[in-house]
């Protein structure tokens, strides 16, 4: 069961979702609140998007995910990590997309429209991504770029499996999952396994789905971005069906059959590609998941 929301107004909206996940290793019905973020594309003096993630404290999540391509300058880093000081306070994981390593390099904005899924031109200047990942990890979140991690969250055992940036080759599944546990983590049964990457390809959902994973986080599709009138994706910039190129789906989609156990959810983003700060029909978005928790087969 899903459902969804909008509930605040204005350049930037967050979006909530209601989700019933069952057959899980629980006793009783548990809640969870998640909030997804992702694709905030961060550059120096963004004051409004530093107010809005900023004030996404008052959502009152359990859980934060940020699914990557976070800052695109160097100079915006600081003002990035004080916006996100409230939501640091909280329990979060992330991964990191391609563009949270390298300088976006100008292009010609109608490329965008027409790049094949899987093709992009690198930037040969690094950001200084370490300062970013080093922020968050010292805030105590968990990162999760190739790796697999525990958490006891509103008490539920949380397995959260990540990968790094699927379009640009840097995704290792087989090494996330296999990845050891250690300390408290190792004690930790996990009531729900989800999986968390930036750009949701089909060789990383179909993976999650073969291990029976109940939900997928991923962002990297701006939504599409550069929409036609009723939020009608143009293109996904990954293998994903434009269909599907934000919101909340059953993974994979398939007509006549039973439906999977996965859901996969993919939040539009908060801010825009660097080459083409422009969306057309998609404001740029903050989702909430308000999960059920419920045992049964």
């Amino acid at each position: 069961m899903a459902r969804v929301e909008t509930l605040v107004g204005g350049a930037y909206q967050v979006v909530r979702h209601q989700l019933e996940i069952t057959g899980c290793q629980v006793v009783d019905g548990r809640s969870l609140r998640l909030l997804h973020i992702s694709d905030t594309h961060y550059q120096k003096g963004e004051v409004a998007k530093a107010e809005f993630l900023a004030s996404l404290t008052k959502q009152q999540p359990d859980l934060v995910v940020a699914t990557g391509d976070l800052v695109s300058d160097d100079n915006g880093i600081t003002e990035f990590l004080d916006a996100m000081s409230g939501l640091c306070q909280l329990p979060g994981l992330f991964v990191f997309g391609s563009n949270d390593y390298f300088v976006h390099r100008p292009v010609n904005p109608l490329s965008y429209l027409v790049r094949q899924p899987g093709r992009r031109q690198r930037s040969l200047a690094v950001l200084q991504w370490q300062k970013v990942r080093d922020g968050l990890v010292g805030a105590g979140w968990l990162d999760l770029t190739n790796a697999r991690r525990r958490l006891r969250v509103a008490n539920l055992g949380i397995e959260a499996r990540g990968t790094g940036d699927a379009h640009a080759k840097l995704d290792d599944y087989a090494t996330s999952r296999q990845s050891a546990l250690t300390g408290g983590e190792a004690k930790i049964e996990p009531d729900l396994v989800i999986g968390v990457t930036h750009a949701p390809y089909a060789r990383i959902l179909d993976a999650f789905v073969a291990d029976g994973l109940v939900l997928a986080l991923a962002g990297h599709t701006h939504g599409g971005q550069i929409c036609l009138p009723g939020q009608r994706a143009i293109i996904t910039n990954c293998d994903l069906p434009s269909s599907m190129a934000k919101g909340l789906h059953r993974y994979p989609q398939q007509p006549g059959k039973e439906q999977p156990t996965m859901w996969l959810h993919v939040t539009a983003g908060i801010g825009s590609s660097p080459s083409l700060p422009l969306r057309t029909f998609c404001r740029p978005e903050a989702c909430l998941l308000d999960i059920t928790v419920e045992p049964g087969g």
